[in-house]
């Protein structure tokens, strides 16, 4: 289904899970074409993937942002696939439920017709799996299938978990309507962790940087499933490979981690770094009255208390793709922000 020579854009090729698609699929002999808000960003990206060694002969750019029809019929020409990563992800989340919802939605939409009008194989897109765990009356064990959905009503959800949910159901309902289902595949990771390529990396692996930093006396009682950057990259690629993965939701998931289980395993292995690393868990009626003041902590308000499972062994059979052990990503996320001089 694919050939090497193939050229795939992968749009938001700045940020921390693109550049590693872009990695993946220069390292098998792809040509990659990204979308950048400013060519100049393209640089550095060069810069970033070149020193981990991989070949960037194959690599180029086109300036094209979600938020304008402008660019993206350039971006696409040609293109055999799609991997569509581009998407807000704000530190902190605004006020409006809805604020989000608008860009995330219109930019899919602008990718998927620009990428469906050139003929191109297969879409993949990145969601969340904030997109599947929003789900009134939980209770404190959530197994998470390829069915689950989250209710983008819940008021308790904040801006982020909204936009994912409405922009991936927009996705659905557009690529049916247009009779193209079969050339659409989504994927709802984890929470993302593991070393970033050059210095800039995203907002989960950010989290690890603020526990070492002391931002967090003791963490909220909340666990997600954990899947490593690397091994989501994998997966991106497979989906594009994969016959069978097409019109099909993949959870890239592997081992259900506490925020708690994260920081006792980064103090155990760097215990002088890590000295304000939290310990303990905070009340869940003490981190419903901070969410009030710190729209950071909000975004968790609606899944405190609840272990959340994915199930991924379908994704497993098939793509091939494992997912490694939670505690080897976390320990990988403090070697790169130690090495990077983020912890000292």
């Amino acid at each position: 289904m694919t050939k090497k020579t193939d050229t795939v854009l992968v749009t938001g090729i700045s940020g921390y899970i693109a550049k590693h698609v872009a990695h993946g699929l220069l390292q098998r002999g792809y040509k990659v074409r990204g979308t950048v808000r400013e060519l100049a960003k393209g640089e550095q990206v060069t810069a970033d993937l070149a020193e981990t060694g991989v070949d960037v002969f194959g690599l180029s750019y086109v300036e094209a942002n979600l938020q304008s029809d402008t660019g993206w019929e350039a971006a696409v020409k040609d293109c055999a696939f799609i991997q569509h990563l581009a998407s807000p992800l704000p530190l902190r989340q605004p006020e409006d439920r809805e604020a989000l919802v608008p860009e995330a939605r219109a930019g899919a939409q602008r990718v998927l017709s620009a990428g469906f009008a050139a003929g191109v194989k297969r879409i993949i897109m990145t969601s969340s799996i904030a997109a599947m765990i929003g789900q009134p009356g939980k209770g404190a064990h959530l197994k998470i299938t390829e069915d689950s959905w989250t209710d983008p009503d819940w008021k308790k959800l904040t801006a982020y978990n909204v936009s994912k949910t409405r922009a991936e159901i927009s996705a659905w309902e557009y690529a049916k309507v247009q009779g193209f289902e079969d050339r659409l595949t989504v994927i709802n990771p984890g929470l993302v962790l593991g070393p970033a390529i050059g210095t800039s990396y995203g907002t989960s692996l950010g989290l690890v940087e603020q526990m070492f930093a002391g931002e967090f006396p003791r963490t909220p009682k909340a666990a997600f499933p954990i899947v490593d950057v690397r091994d989501l990259a994998d997966l991106h690629i497979a989906a594009m490979q994969v016959k069978g993965a097409a019109g099909r939701r993949l959870i890239a998931a592997g081992e259900t981690l506490w925020f708690s289980d994260i920081a006792n395993i980064a103090r155990e292995a760097y215990p002088e770094q890590g000295r304000k690393l939290p310990k303990g868990e905070l009340p869940s009626f003490v981190v419903r009255i901070a969410a009030k003041f710190d729209n950071r902590i909000s975004a968790i308000v609606a899944d405190l208390g609840t272990f959340h499972e994915a199930d991924t062994q379908y994704v497993t059979d098939l793509t091939g793709v494992s997912f490694r052990p939670a505690k080897q990503s976390v320990l990988d996320s403090c070697a790169y922000l130690v090495e990077t001089g983020k912890i000292e």
